[in-house]
């Protein structure tokens, strides 16, 4: 058994560098087509520690909780440099609104579920469902946010896990085995086809980054970055709790929230490595989680699997009343819920499906989705709170 928080932390940033490694390097493996590298991730610490490899030391703990407050909102400060909310404003109503009605029917679909089956769950279970709220709204920086935020017990978190791997990876090919049937939609709801504003083709530019890659460059975000997070801890912890979901954590999460925001419209945003360094947190966040979770009680997870797919087809329900009702093609439909469900990783791809001038709505979609879905997760926990 691993008693010293150094060696805790070094076996698992070897573990995530493993992982990370092999999934770069057979991308196109069926494995990591199915199950995303944050997952294998996951498994692999949990399974670590329901072996019992890391003791329950305080050396461990401190290790623990040290490292993932620290990462978490420099984490959150890097991905939002990419969130410019001038170029959001300029995608048009019709698709912001599509967008914020797919996320309103994805917690709706959480509330009925939990509603009906909550006498099936675990303890805790509504803190779980509210983190992966968070992701099916956002993104999984926005999960591992609200576990933080909720403390969210690692094993009950783990279920989260398994519904964002499999009710997503089906919802994914659901939508994309959809897009040769756009015409047949769009004559449905007698929408007039994919209507992009122009403004977008002039107005978004490309996100990715350019540039490449130095000692200086990564430097500057790595120590800026954790500088930041430090000054978010520090003023979180003397702001005043409100209720059960704004403490110290919450304050910090949306400190680091408005100042990634603004860095996004100063030079800073141009930096090359924010991507990487960011993605980099977010897989030693998730293993550290990991090594607190127990896969003893996973038994329990069909009727986990089973409530995602209720929660999905709550939202789908409702989007199709939606298209019908407002003449929406299915363009917009498809990649406002990819957006929520999927984020970053499938929403361009969707819109790309489409048309490849499409591509920065769905980034642009999805940059919102990472900008928000904390803050409805923190919505949702409050609705499940009072069931």
């Amino acid at each position: 058994m691993i008693q010293n928080g150094v060696l805790y932390l070094g076996v698992l940033l070897f573990l995530t560098a493993i992982v990370a490694y092999a999934e770069k390097k057979w991308k196109d493996s069926k494995l990591f087509k199915y199950i995303p590298g944050i997952v294998l991730i996951y498994i692999f610490g949990a399974v670590l520690q329901t072996a019992g490899v890391f003791a329950d030391s305080a050396s461990n703990d401190a290790v623990y909780t040290g490292v993932k407050d620290l990462l978490l909102p420099a984490m959150l400060i890097l991905m939002l440099l990419h969130c410019d909310l001038r170029k959001i404003i300029k995608m048009g109503p019709k698709i912001l609104l599509t967008f914020f009605f797919a996320s309103l029917t994805i917690i709706v679909g959480f509330v009925i579920t939990y509603s009906l089956l909550k006498g099936f769950y675990a303890e805790d279970t509504w803190k779980a469902f509210a983190a992966l709220s968070g992701s099916w709204t956002g993104g999984s920086a926005n999960m591992v946010a609200l576990q933080d935020i909720l403390d969210v017990p690692e094993n009950i978190f783990g279920y989260a896990l398994i519904m964002d791997t499999i009710n997503y990876s089906i919802w994914v090919m659901f939508m994309f085995w959809l897009v040769p049937h756009a015409a047949r939609f769009n004559r449905w709801t007698d929408a007039k086809g994919v209507d992009v504003p122009s403004e977008i083709e002039v107005a978004v530019a490309d996100e990715k980054e350019k540039g490449k890659i130095g000692f200086n460059e990564m430097m500057v975000l790595v120590g800026g970055s954790i500088f930041l997070s430090a000054v978010c801890w520090e003023i979180g912890g003397n702001l005043p709790a409100i209720g059960a979901v704004f403490n110290t954590t919450t304050w910090a999460v949306i400190i680091a929230s408005i100042i990634g925001l603004v860095l996004a419209v100063t030079p800073v945003a141009k930096i090359p490595g924010s991507s990487e360094i960011s993605r980099v947190m977010l897989y030693v966040i998730i293993a550290l989680i990991a090594s607190h979770a127990d896969f003893s009680q996973i038994f329990q997870a069909p009727i986990y699997i089973l409530s995602g797919f209720m929660i999905l087809l709550i939202h789908a329900l409702a989007m199709l009343l939606v298209a019908k009702l407002f003449k929406l093609d299915l363009f917009t439909m498809g990649v406002a819920s990819l957006a929520n469900v999927g984020g970053m990783a499938s929403a361009p791809v969707l819109a790309g499906a489409y048309h490849q001038s499409l591509v920065p709505v769905g980034v642009l979609m999805a940059l919102l989705g990472n900008l928000l879905g904390t803050y409805y997760g923190i919505l949702t926990a409050y609705l499940l709170s009072g069931l």
